[in-house]
């Protein structure tokens, strides 16, 4: 499976984007799929996943309530939608996902159980 990311990009405090996550190679609908984000200089942090029905989700707490993750099975894409967007939002975004069915809970936010990753997509949040 083939993971890229698109729909990043700059963008002022407090406005929107949404990025996409597009596999190719073969479907993912079965698969957890997460997007995760990276600053200069910082670790890889967890942001939202989606299990494999879109059934539930799960977000770090930094961007509840801000951003929503959804997928689309018949486009084979995972979105990222992020509103009211802040300085510290900037980063590149990574979708990333698991060939299982399941992630256990306490471990969906962390990077080992990804087995595959897209390539990243620039978000620049302007203050």
């Amino acid at each position: 499976v083939q993971l890229v990311e698109s729909g990043g990009g700059l963008v002022q405090t407090g406005g929107s984007l949404r990025l996409s996550c597009a596999a190719s190679g073969r479907t993912f609908s079965t698969y957890v799929v997460g997007w995760f984000r990276q600053a200069p200089g910082k670790e890889r942090d967890f942001v939202a996943a989606i299990n494999w029905n879109g059934g539930s989700t799960y977000y770090a707490d930094s961007v509840k309530d801000r951003f929503t993750i959804s997928r689309d099975k018949v486009r084979n894409t995972v979105y990222l939608q992020m509103n009211t967007l802040k300085p510290e939002d900037t980063a590149v975004y990574y979708c990333a996902a698991n060939r299982g069915i399941i992630i256990p809970l306490d471990l969906i936010g962390t990077i080992d159980p990804y087995d595959y990753w897209g390539q990243g997509t620039q978000v620049t949040v302007s203050s």
